[in-house]
């Protein structure tokens, strides 16, 4: 009866048995949940595409000329709150200089929030030095929301806002966890070898 059985329960690697399936099991439940992409780590998500990002699927054009107009939009909208402030300073008769100075340091402002909003989609920054900008950039990035904004509009252009950097970020992390789980794999297959020597 034993003679009849093992060889039944060989063929068939998704048998009931717990000795004969174990050591293919994670190799090929692996395989038929779908691979790598839901036995290793999982992508981030971005704001306003989730991980649509990814494969480029899931309305993912759509989301980027949603996200490239109503960022343009909300800057245009923060271009005329703007006028309108402007115009509340004309009427109050303070003098050019000031006007000058206003509209100098909301450009600046702009610029900087800018540059910084770009960088944030390219580079991921040092957690120490973040720590410590954080606090005084966020009134630069307040008054020169405008500069955020036509920096978003701008990267949604291109791809998903933080997409190249996102990419770069899980394909490293899929490299490692393939890695990991090759040797993982390796050292059982060594240890089982041995004691059939010996033998």
């Amino acid at each position: 009866m034993s003679d009849d059985q093992t060889p039944a329960g060989n063929p068939e690697p998704g048998g009931s048995e717990p000795g004969t399936p174990g050591p293919g099991t994670p190799e090929r439940g692996g395989s038929e949940r779908g691979g790598p992409e839901r036995g290793g780590p999982e992508p981030a998500e971005i704001r306003f595409f989730g991980t649509t990002w990814v494969h480029h699927d899931g309305g993912y054009v759509l989301r980027r000329a949603g996200a490239a107009v109503g960022s343009l939009a909300l800057a245009a909208a923060g271009a005329v709150v703007l006028r309108f402030a402007f115009q509340g300073l004309e009427i109050a008769a303070v003098g050019p200089f000031v006007g000058i100075l206003v509209v100098a340091g909301f450009a600046i402002c702009s610029a900087l929030a800018f540059r910084r909003t770009w960088d944030g989609f390219v580079r991921r920054p040092d957690p120490a030095a973040r720590s410590a900008a954080d606090a005084s950039s966020q009134g630069l990035m307040l008054i020169g929301f405008i500069g955020s904004l036509l920096a978003y509009f701008c990267r949604s252009l291109v791809e998903a806002p933080g997409e190249r950097l996102h990419r770069a970020e899980y394909t490293a992390a899929r490299e490692r966890y393939a890695r990991r789980r090759g040797a993982r794999t390796g050292n059982p297959a060594a240890k089982k070898s041995r004691p059939k020597k010996r033998r």
